[in-house]
């Protein structure tokens, strides 16, 4: 059974459609150079990196996303200055690195004080590290794990961060231990009049 002539020409006529649509998709992706990722983290292609990778926001602390070489990832901003690697070890559950937590993601801090700040998301299997150059990123760190939040919640947490040394929710800081808890101050009652 084949096709018949008439049914040919409009098949020739969406094909030709696709393939203008992808030579115009492959000339504007081909103004922004795909960042090199490469090598890929461990565990990248877990399926819960590919269900991470599909959520990631278009930008992240203002920065616009560029196109990755490898699996499980994402970069923003021209140079990258921020990266994200899914599939990366998972820290161990007695870890002593710093913890932070921005709309209920538990993120262990790199100690080393340096302007590039890698986070590890901790509680989480595969792991997730977010790379910040705070060279260049003019916006707030925590901005972007706040914009980050949402696609690393497609993984589930196991194991909570015990004590973090901050907690914020979108951007704004929830709590930061070791800051006194305002005491509400007694009303004075009315003085009576004379």
């Amino acid at each position: 059974m084949g096709f018949a002539p008439d049914n040919l020409n409009p098949m020739k006529a969406k094909l030709g459609t696709v393939v203008v649509v992808v030579v115009i998709a492959g000339v504007l992706t081909g103004c922004s150079p795909t960042v090199s990722l490469t090598p890929a983290a461990p565990d990248a292609t877990n399926p819960k990196c590919a269900s991470v990778v599909v959520q990631l926001p278009a930008t992240v602390s203002t920065l616009a996303r560029r196109q990755t070489d490898t699996q499980g990832t994402g970069a923003w901003g021209t140079p990258a200055d921020i990266l994200l690697k899914c599939g990366v070890p998972v820290p161990d559950p007695t870890s002593r690195i710093p913890c932070v937590t921005v709309n209920g993601i538990d993120w262990l801090r790199n100690p080393k004080p340096h302007n590039v700040f890698v986070f590890t998301t901790y509680g989480r299997d595969p792991a997730i590290a977010v790379t910040i150059d705070s060279n260049n990123v003019k916006a707030d760190g925590n901005q972007a794990l706040t914009d980050l939040s949402v696609a690393v919640a497609e993984i589930p947490a196991k194991h909570r961060c015990i004590a973090p040394v901050a907690t914020l929710d979108d951007g704004a800081p929830v709590n930061t231990p070791g800051t006194p808890t305002p005491t509400p101050a007694a009303i004075p009652a009315p003085t009576p009049k004379p």
